[in-house]
């Protein structure tokens, strides 16, 4: 049975295992590891209230997940072991963060995304309403922004 709950920070580990399993742009440990991103520094994260985060549950198996960050309005990561795709599930993670940020009065949401038209993401993203910016990240991902209707 499919449900939603808020992250806490003990989901940290399995979100970490999670975001190396993903279809497309998946993140070993040791690369999120390279990054700065750690089971304690995103259980950290979520402790401190720095970012939050939403974990799809499949009984008791997460399934995949979203996280946000208020401060700067930036959906962090969205992430889904690929036989959960195609199902909704993507969707309704990042409306849940989307939700709480319009909430928080966040101006401007943003994202990064693949640039490449061939990447999932490109075409997600852009079906749900967020629009390029003409910006790039230091990765050359696709800073995408959405405005509320």
């Amino acid at each position: 049975m499919i449900h939603y709950r808020a992250a806490v920070a003990s989901d940290a580990d399995q979100c970490i295992e999670i975001r190396g399993l993903t279809r497309e742009n998946a993140f070993s440990r040791d690369e999120l590891a390279e990054l700065g991103i750690t089971t304690q520094t995103w259980a950290e994260g979520i402790e401190n209230g720095e970012s939050f985060g939403y974990v799809c549950l499949d009984d008791q198996h997460m399934v995949g997940y979203c996280f946000g960050e208020i401060e700067h309005g930036e959906v962090l990561v969205l992430a889904l072991l690929p036989e959960y795709e195609n199902q909704g599930i993507g969707k309704h993670l990042l409306n849940l963060v989307m939700q709480d940020m319009k909430a928080a009065d966040v101006e401007r949401p943003f994202l990064s995304c693949a640039a490449d038209a061939q990447v999932r993401s490109y075409g997600f993203y852009r079906y749900l309403g967020w629009r390029s910016t003409g910006e790039f990240d230091d990765a050359g991902d696709e800073i995408l922004e959405y405005r509320w209707e």
